[in-house]
């Protein structure tokens, strides 16, 4: 198929993208305790030289004492955590590329490392890292309150040191997205209760203090998904009643982009329709979505950390669902990864040129 669609122009206030490629954001864990190295900025220049729309960073850090679980994964507050941010950003722009650095909190997600441990208490909703599993002590109100001026302040920073947009990280079972999962937000104040919307408080308080900081006319992106780490059949919405009353306060609140995580772009949200995530959410709600999911391979994500590689696979069903507007923006991740040069192949028709992903490339920054 045609790849014209892919490579048309985007624009959202004043985010304008020169195409429909999104790097999605993918951990790497290369920036010695917090702080982003010269090699971080080559690595996200080299996608900017190379025709991606759209850069969003790993994960990083705000302002609590534990929203990281690894020493070597970058932090957005701090003088010379945010000095190398301005690097990295003037790093893309030089090179003609937009980004946006994705504001993170890990929550009750442990440290793999046996020989660090953050230096502060894990944050999270009740105490609970999944269902039944305690692991710490709940939030305070301050500690809530403290949590959600962070991630304004890290997001006032973004703009500040020029970044084009921002993505805060509500998914995969880290933080906010802890406070929707009922299964460990056992609240009864709040910050809790029985339903989505309920426990989406925490989430739109959030994006009010972004907007706050950042103005009306930046983007703002959040990041969600159905699934968890901890489960990777959880549903959050069963219906999509239930997805539209989820995502209607936040798109109140200030969402702009919805980023919808899911681990193969191609599968179905609910019976009765081929609609995907992010197809859903944007019948429903209006707004830009973007698309992830083992686009451009054979695999998914999760089986790369088990030693699985991935072929290169056609983006035909990508592409006619792209066309039809069932979304509006396509995020990569391992292929791109692991090839800097991957959009420009694909934009090319140089297929026989893409890369197979191989684990060893999640060590490397190529």
């Amino acid at each position: 198929m045609s790849t014209d669609h892919l490579f048309s122009p985007f624009k959202v206030k004043s985010l304008t993208l020169k195409n429909r490629i999104v790097m999605a954001p993918m951990t790497r864990s290369f920036s010695p305790d917090g702080v982003a190295t010269q090699a971080v900025a080559d690595y996200y220049r080299r996608r900017a030289e190379h025709d991606v729309g759209l850069i969003v960073s790993e994960g990083t850090g705000v302002a609590r004492p534990a929203s990281l679980n690894d020493r070597n994964v970058p932090r957005f507050h701090g003088d010379a955590e945010l000095a190398a941010w301005k690097t990295v950003i003037d790093e893309v722009h030089a090179a003609g590329g937009v980004m946006a650095p994705q504001i993170w909190h890990v929550g009750a997600v442990r440290t793999r490392d046996p020989d660090w441990t953050p230096p502060g208490a894990y944050d999270s909703p009740s105490g609970y890292s999944s269902p039944g599993h305690q692991f710490g002590e709940a939030m305070t109100d301050a500690e809530v309150a403290d949590t959600i001026a962070a991630f304004g302040k890290a997001a006032g920073a973004a703009k500040a040191l020029g970044f084009d947009s921002v993505e805060l990280h509500g998914a995969h079972g880290y933080l906010i997205d802890q406070f929707f999962w009922g299964g460990v937000n056992l609240r009864d104040d709040h910050w809790g209760g029985k339903t989505l919307p309920e426990r989406s408080r925490f989430a739109v308080e959030i994006l009010k203090a972004v907007r706050a900081e950042v103005g009306e006319d930046f983007p703002v992106i959040i990041r969600l998904s159905q699934w968890k780490q901890q489960d990777f059949t959880h549903k959050l919405a069963e219906t999509p009643a239930e997805m539209e009353a989820w995502l209607r306060p936040l798109a109140d609140a200030g969402a702009d982009i919805f980023h919808c995580s899911q681990r193969r772009f191609w599968e179905p949200e609910y019976e009765g329709s081929d609609l995907n995530f992010a197809g859903w959410a944007k019948k429903l709600i209006g707004k830009p979505t973007i698309t992830v999911g083992s686009v451009g391979l054979s695999g998914e994500f999760i089986a790369a950390f088990g030693g699985e590689s991935s072929q290169p696979a056609t983006l035909d069903r990508l592409l006619e669902r792209l066309d039809r507007g069932e979304f509006d923006l396509v995020a990569v991740g391992r292929a791109l990864l692991q090839d800097p040069e991957w959009a420009t192949k694909v934009k090319q028709g140089r297929n026989d040129e893409l890369k197979p992903f191989e684990r060893q490339a999640m060590g490397v920054l190529y």
